[in-house]
C-alpha cells in the first residue's frame, strides 16, 4: 500500500490473487494501516445527491442480490447469530427492508430493522420493531450505549456517506463482543453509493470496510469473508466483520 502523502485513491489495495485463494479473504490479513485515515471527502460523494428519503419513498420488494448469494448468506448467518430465542439476545439488522435474510423461522425477544421505507419494514416478518432514520443525514442511533448483541447490514455499507460516524455509533451500541457483520455483493444502486466504491473493485471494497473498523478504534481487527457460492457464475457474496472489544 501507499504511504502519507498520495491520494486516498493510492490506498485502495490491489489485490494479487493466487490460485484457489479469494483476493477479498486476503486483503485484511496482515494488513498495514495508514497512519491517517486515507480517505477524502469527495470518496464519499456520489453521482446523485438528490434527496434518499425521495429515492427510498416508493416501496421496492425486490431482492437486490440473487437466490444463490441470499442462500450463502443466510447459511452463514445460521453458522454465527446467537441460537433462535435465546433469552436477553438483541439484534440491530441496518439498513433493512422487507426481508432479513436471517434463517427461516428465526427469531429474539427483540430484534430491530433500521431502514428508509416503513412499508417495506412494517412487511420484514422477523423484526419486533423498526425505526425509519436516513443515516446520511442523522447518524446517530437512537439506541442505548451497549444494547445489541449483533449489528447486521446486507448489500448497504456502500451507501453510507459519513461511515465513520455510523460505525462509532455501532461501537457505541454493541454490548461488549458484540459482532457487527457488514455483508455485500458487487451490485448496487451504483448513482447513490459513494464514489470510492464504484470506482474500485470486490477486495478494495472489503479494504474499505476493514477500514471503517480500524480507524473507529475500539473493534478487533476486521476479517474478511468470502462466502460467494457459485464464483463467476452467480452474484458473488462477501463479509467483513468484527467484534467490540471488551473494556
Amino acid at each position: 500500500m501507499a504511504s502519507g502523502g498520495t491520494s486516498s485513491r493510492s490506498f485502495v489495495a490491489g489485490a494479487r490473487p493466487r490460485q484457489g485463494v479469494s483476493p477479498v479473504e486476503q486483503i485484511l490479513k496482515n494488513v498495514e494501516w495508514p497512519d491517517e485515515f486515507p480517505f477524502k471527502p469527495e470518496d464519499f460523494s456520489r453521482f446523485d445527491e438528490s434527496s434518499d428519503t425521495l429515492f427510498y419513498s416508493v416501496p421496492r420488494f425486490v431482492t437486490h442480490i440473487d437466490d444463490q448469494a441470499i442462500q450463502a448468506l443466510t447459511e452463514y448467518y445460521s453458522e454465527v447469530l446467537p441460537p433462535s430465542n435465546t433469552p436477553g439476545v438483541a439484534i440491530l439488522d441496518m439498513c433493512s427492508s422487507w426481508v432479513s435474510h436471517y434463517p427461516p423461522g428465526y427469531r429474539q425477544e427483540k430484534i430491530v430493522g433500521m431502514g428508509m421505507n416503513e412499508d417495506e419494514l412494517k412487511k420484514n416478518s422477523v423484526l419486533t420493531q423498526y425505526v425509519v432514520q436516513d443515516l446520511n443525514v442523522n447518524p446517530k442511533l437512537p439506541f442505548e450505549d451497549n444494547t445489541f448483541d449483533v449489528i447486521t447490514n446486507v448489500v448497504s455499507v456502500d451507501y453510507l456517506t459519513k461511515p465513520i460516524d455510523v460505525f462509532k455509533e455501532m461501537r457505541r451500541i454493541l454490548k461488549p463482543s458484540g459482532l457487527a457483520i457488514m455483508s455485500f455483493s458487487n451490485r448496487c444502486f451504483w448513482t447513490k453509493a459513494i464514489s470510492i466504491w464504484t470506482s474500485t473493485g470486490d477486495a478494495d471494497h472489503a479494504w474499505i470496510v476493514g477500514a471503517y473498523f480500524h480507524y473507529v478504534g475500539g473493534f478487533e481487527p476486521p476479517q474478511a469473508l468470502d462466502i460467494s457460492p457459485n464464483p463467476g457464475r452467480t452474484d458473488p457474496m462477501y463479509v467483513v466483520c468484527s467484534r467490540k472489544k471488551i473494556g
